[in-house]
């Protein structure tokens, strides 16, 4: 069977699981706890709803078997010997409220497929539609291997490569439904039905006239960010494996590359995801960019108010106490730019009034019975704006 799986799964798969497998790396040996946390709990979350679905399909579905919809089950058996499955799955009809639907999942110990009395309503006594439904469902199950697909996790919400590799998943998907069915025509009609179009004239010819429309921009840039190719491309390929479909507008790539892939939360929450997260970055970067202009500012007053210092130190050294105010001492006040200063007596903390805040300066002394400065945020001011130079300063006069 693997000569059904196609070809770009196998790549994009690979592709998936060494980024998925490099993140979870950066996450335990960078001791990303949080993140890591936030991860893992997430899957689980993910398992406990599969185990929640099964305890619905097992309470509310009807199993398959020789006595139940002996004609349906014989279907399913015959599409899993052609798939060469040696224990089939359990086969449930839920009831779909009308809709057609089937779909698969699997935890650890238990495999199942699921159809609605819908899907096999519209089939009729078409034997191959139905079981193209069978058989891609059971090409969903053939390597949904747990462990695996933990590791792959964090890479399939890389924008591109998770959509283009649920894609070619599903591509993968209608093989093994057109293997199972054996007419490329019944497969294609039942696809369409799944997607509520009549599928009664549907033909390869009309398939590849339909995917032109992809070359448009935003056609292209929904199926570039969603996990499922558009009908007509599925179609063409299921008509003829190697049909020849019209490519992809280039631009539509370079804005698909900023929406990451969120499965079956749809393209419009990529989107969602994709503002916020540009929200927020811009955000920072503004913070950024601001707490670096103060900190140059800071900076500048550091260097700006050296003179002022020593000039305190040396009136405190000749006269044996601390001035009333700079005035008093001599010694100006305002920097050469105009910043403000100011000086409180009680304790010779040296003030400069910059735009955003204040800086002060405070005299010490340190074990050596040496005078000496240290630089702190006052009022307005953040630590984070403080360059490292002031932050970390102690400046010693002799």
């Amino acid at each position: 069977m693997k000569d059904l799986v196609y070809s770009r799964e196998r790549s994009l798969g690979a592709a998936a699981l060494g980024i998925g497998v490099l993140v979870w790396l950066g996450l335990i040996v960078g001791a990303f706890g949080g993140a890591l946390f936030a991860l893992a709990a997430s899957f689980v979350l993910l398992q406990a709803a599969r185990f929640a679905l099964i305890a619905h399909v097992q309470g509310k579905g009807i199993e398959l078997s020789e006595a139940r919809f002996p004609d349906v089950h014989a279907q399913f058996i015959a599409c899993c010997e052609r798939l060469q499955i040696e224990t089939p799955p359990k086969a449930y009809i839920v009831n779909g409220r009308g809709g057609l639907g089937a779909f698969a999942a699997t935890v650890p110990g238990t495999r199942f497929v699921v159809l609605t009395p819908g899907v096999v309503a519209a089939m009729g006594k078409h034997v191959d539609r139905v079981r193209f439904y069978f058989g891609h469902e059971l090409g969903r199950l053939r390597m949904e291997h747990l462990g695996v697909a933990l590791l792959r996790w964090p890479a399939m919400w890389l924008p591109l490569l998770g959509a283009a590799y649920s894609r070619a998943r599903e591509t993968t998907r209608d093989r093994y439904g057109l293997a199972c069915s054996g007419s490329p025509e019944g497969a294609a009609r039942a696809l369409a039905a799944l997607s509520a179009v009549h599928g009664k004239n549907l033909d390869g010819s009309t398939a590849g006239s339909q995917a032109k429309p992809a070359s448009r921009f935003w056609t292209s840039f929904h199926e570039l960010t969603a996990g499922s190719s558009r009908l007509p491309r599925r179609v063409a390929r299921l008509m003829k494996v190697e049909a020849s479909l019209p490519g992809r507008d280039r631009f539509a790539y370079l804005l698909a590359m900023f929406v990451p892939h969120v499965g079956r939360l749809g393209v419009r929450f990529g989107a969602l995801i994709m503002v916020c997260a540009l929200a927020v970055t811009a955000t920072v970067a503004v913070t950024a960019y601001h707490d670096r202009k103060v900190q140059a500012e800071v900076a500048r007053a550091v260097a700006d108010s050296g003179p002022v210092r020593d000039a305190l130190v040396s009136f405190y050294h000749a006269n044996k106490h601390v001035p009333g105010s700079l005035e008093a001492a001599g010694i100006p006040t305002k920097l050469a730019d105009g910043t403000p200063l100011s000086l409180d007596p009680k304790g010779m903390a040296l003030t400069v009034a910059l735009e955003k805040g204040e800086l002060v300066f405070t005299p010490g002394i340190d074990k050596k019975d040496r005078m000496s400065w240290q630089c702190k945020n006052g009022k307005g001011l953040k630590p984070s704006q403080l360059p490292p130079a002031c932050s970390e300063m102690k400046i010693r006069v002799d």
